[in-house]
């Protein structure tokens, strides 16, 4: 557990390293530690180490874990696709939900979340390439979606999201960040005012960064290696 608390550091350092060598203030990225697969004493650690928010891939995993750890003030984020019958419980046990990319999905979690709680943060996850057993909406039917959730009540459209084509090439990587960052830019062309680039993990967050990221989501650079098998979302 005491290498949670070293690696947040190292990571913080990348961070702001990245920041320095692209002219970025370090203070407009923010570090999403994604826990799935890690158990709730992990998250722990990383809590008491200053880490805040935590993201999660599956509901019923998430839940198990936001039992253990109620008594922490965690900014809880869903990443993980969404399927319909768990909108309700992702609507009520989460902060931020970055995989939206479907319309029905949307008008249930918005039909879900509870009046007495501040309005979901959301992200569009886009599609930028195609690749088989990836979610995520296409780029040309973007607009339309974003029009129509940020419409929605009880929901609060921040941003776009995106897990690009794994790639070990900076050129590559930055590349794919820099499609989502100009698909962000046409969309504010059109009167939304999105302030979220939810996009870089663990081996590519600096091309994220330099390619304006304001949330990287990282799990292995965090908590170490996963089980295999699981789907790319860090």
């Amino acid at each position: 557990m005491t290498n949670v608390t070293q690696n947040l550091l190292k990571i913080r350092r990348r961070i702001q390293q990245t920041c320095d060598s692209c002219g970025r203030d370090p203070a407009e990225v923010h570090l999403l530690a994604v826990s799935k697969k890690h158990p709730a004493a992990a998250i722990r650690v990383a809590f008491e180490a200053g880490q805040k928010a935590f993201a999660e891939n599956f509901v019923q995993e998430a839940l198990g874990k936001q039992r253990q750890l109620q008594n922490l003030a965690i900014e809880w984020h869903f990443i993980g696709h969404i399927q319909s019958n768990k909108t309700r419980e992702i609507a009520t046990c989460f902060d931020w939900v970055h995989s939206i990319d479907r319309l029905k999905v949307a008008k249930k979690l918005s039909a879900h979340r509870p009046p007495e709680q501040t309005d979901l943060d959301v992200c569009l996850q886009v599609a930028l390439a195609d690749e088989s057993g990836k979610s995520g909406v296409q780029p040309d039917r973007l607009a339309d979606l974003a029009s129509q959730v940020a419409a929605l009540p009880r929901l609060r459209l921040r941003g776009l999201m995106c897990i690009p084509p794994a790639s070990r090439e900076p050129p590559r990587q930055r590349h794919w960040f820099a499609r989502l960052a100009s698909l962000r830019n046409e969309l504010s062309q059109l009167g939304l005012g999105l302030d979220t680039l939810s996009m870089g993990m663990s081996n590519d967050l600096e091309a994220a960064i330099a390619e304006g990221s304001t949330l990287v989501r990282l799990g292995t650079a965090v908590f170490g290696p996963r089980p295999s098998g699981i789907d790319p979302a860090t």
